[in-house]
C-alpha cells in the first residue's frame, strides 16, 4: 500500500428503503455501470474493496479508496453513475492494516 496515500470509506446510500429488491431496468442498467465503474478503478488500485452490506435495517453500499487528496475522492463520487440515484457519504479514515500474507 502506498503510504502517501490517503484512505476513505465510502458509502453508498439507497434512494429508497427497498431499492435494492425493487430496481426497474433503467436502475439495474446504471447499478451495472456503476459495479463496472469501481471494477474498473480496482484493477488501477485506486479501489481496494467494495460491495453491498446487507445491513438488517437496510442494504447499502460500502467501498475504501485510495487517493491523494479529498478532491479526488468527490471526483470519484461525481463519475460513478449510482451517484445519479442514490446519496454517498465519505469519512477519511485515520489508518488502513494491509494484509500479512
Amino acid at each position: 500500500m502506498d503510504s502517501a496515500k490517503k484512505y476513505f470509506a465510502l458509502k453508498l446510500l439507497p434512494c429508497r428503503p427497498d431499492f435494492a429488491f425493487t430496481l426497474s431496468d433503467e436502475e439495474r442498467a446504471i447499478m451495472l455501470q456503476h459495479a463496472a465503474y469501481w471494477r474498473e478503478k480496482m484493477s488501477k488500485g485506486m479501489v481496494l474493496v467494495f460491495g453491498p452490506v446487507m445491513d438488517p435495517s437496510g442494504p447499502y453500499g460500502l467501498g475504501v479508496v485510495a487517493v491523494d487528496d479529498e478532491e479526488e475522492v468527490k471526483d470519484f463520487i461525481e463519475h460513478d453513475p449510482a451517484a445519479k440515484l442514490n446519496k454517498y457519504e465519505y469519512f477519511p479514515m485515520m489508518a488502513v492494516v494491509p494484509t500479512t500474507n
